[in-house]
């Protein structure tokens, strides 16, 4: 891995490896290892390296959002005062409903995403919403189903790239 200014330059093993966490960051090190043709202790100091580069930001747990009884998802444009935006943008990120505030272009300053428990629970979250100071108008779009929804990263690797040391006898394996 070189860095540069912006970001890091990854080479096909560093994105191998980020695909491999991003498929199961709980995979024990050493099987991430043998499918890039690395050490486990040459993993985890690459891993540390992408970590310290900030490639890597957190590790988490994905959850069923309606098994835990958040049934409703929106997109909520806000429409906001300049002035006003970071004030905006603050009072937004406390509000635990909130997954994702986004500065927007458009008729909309701000585009959050949020899960609720019931339409409800929906209809107070935007009255908080528009009860900030500085916020001009709402716009809420209800979520009726969901086809696609990700958290990966879509990153190219070129299996031949991959320099992979070879044991007498050992089958090359590919990544899946």
């Amino acid at each position: 891995m070189k860095f540069s200014r912006d970001a890091p330059e990854l080479d096909p093993t560093d994105r191998s490896i980020l695909e491999l966490l991003q498929d199961n960051c709980k995979q024990p090190l050493a099987a991430i290892g043998e499918k890039v043709g690395l050490s486990a202790p040459a993993v985890v100091e690459r891993i540390h390296k992408l970590e310290e580069a900030g490639v890597i930001r957190s590790y988490t747990a994905l959850l069923d959002a309606r098994r835990l009884g958040k049934d409703v998802t929106a997109f909520i444009g806000v429409g906001a005062t300049p002035d006003a935006l970071r004030l905006v943008e603050g009072a937004v990120a406390g509000m635990d409903e909130v997954l994702e505030c986004h500065h927007v272009t458009g008729v909309h300053t701000l585009m959050l995403k949020v899960k609720t428990q019931n339409t409800a629970s929906l209809e107070r979250l935007i009255e908080d919403v528009r009860s900030l100071s500085g916020v001009s108008r709402t716009e809420t779009m209800v979520v009726l189903s969901t086809q696609t929804e990700r958290t990966r990263i879509a990153l190219e690797v070129d299996q031949d790239e991959i320099q992979r040391p070879r044991r007498p006898g050992a089958r090359r394996r590919t990544i899946k």
